[in-house]
């Protein structure tokens, strides 16, 4: 195996270990020993491929931005209804939060602590979600009659929180309706046709 395949291969098997540590532990929790035990290295080796948690989350979540806002992109410029890219955003959106859990807070988080510093970075490698083709699409569905006089931007402010929002309040919703991890990930996986029934029942006419 050459050089360059065993880094990459030690590389992944990090990022593989700090995903299933930051889910179990969150940021505030998880250590850099807890990641090199799980990926089976000693610290000086994760330090050497990472210098700091805070690094390897930035990697880990500019990986999962990389997967979402392609897709809800594509989902707002697509010829689809207006039902159906409301059903695709929730499906795609609770997907990938239900793959990295631990991203909302973070998020949160950083903006919280340095907006502009954080938002660059995304911003320099990242399309951010363009989300006009879709706003305009519910002011032309409201003026054919579709669907009731609402605000386009409340209509996607709702898309983004009540999918988003779950993930962000995970430990208080567990805690109060006594979930186990389980029964959390299914009540999400149900979220993904509740939410959009939900929002299309309240605004088709």
């Amino acid at each position: 195996m050459t050089k360059i395949k065993i880094e990459r291969s030690t590389e992944e098997k990090i990022l593989e270990a700090a995903k299933k540590v930051f889910v179990l532990k969150g940021m505030a929790g998880a250590r850099m020993q807890d990641i090199a035990d799980e990926a089976g290295i000693n610290k000086a080796l994760l330090h050497y491929y990472f210098r700091s948690k805070e690094k390897l989350f930035e990697v880990i979540f500019l990986e999962a931005a990389q997967k979402l806002f392609p897709k809800i992109n594509s989902i707002f410029e697509s010829d689809k209804s207006l039902f159906e890219k409301i059903e695709d955003f929730c499906s795609e959106y609770i997907t990938v939060m239900s793959e990295n859990p631990y991203l909302p807070l973070f998020v949160l988080n950083e903006i919280s602590r340095d907006p502009e510093n954080f938002l660059g970075k995304i911003w320099d490698k990242q399309k951010f979600p363009r989300p006009q083709k879709f706003l305009e699409q519910i002011e032309k569905e409201i003026k054919k009659g579709i669907i009731k006089k609402i605000s386009p931007l409340h209509l996607l402010i709702n898309l983004i929180s009540m999918s988003i929002f779950p993930f962000v309040g995970k430990a208080m919703i567990q805690f109060t309706m006594g979930l186990d991890e389980l029964q959390f990930r299914n009540i999400m996986h149900q979220r993904k046709k509740e939410i959009p029934k939900f929002i299309i029942d309240s605004i088709k006419k």
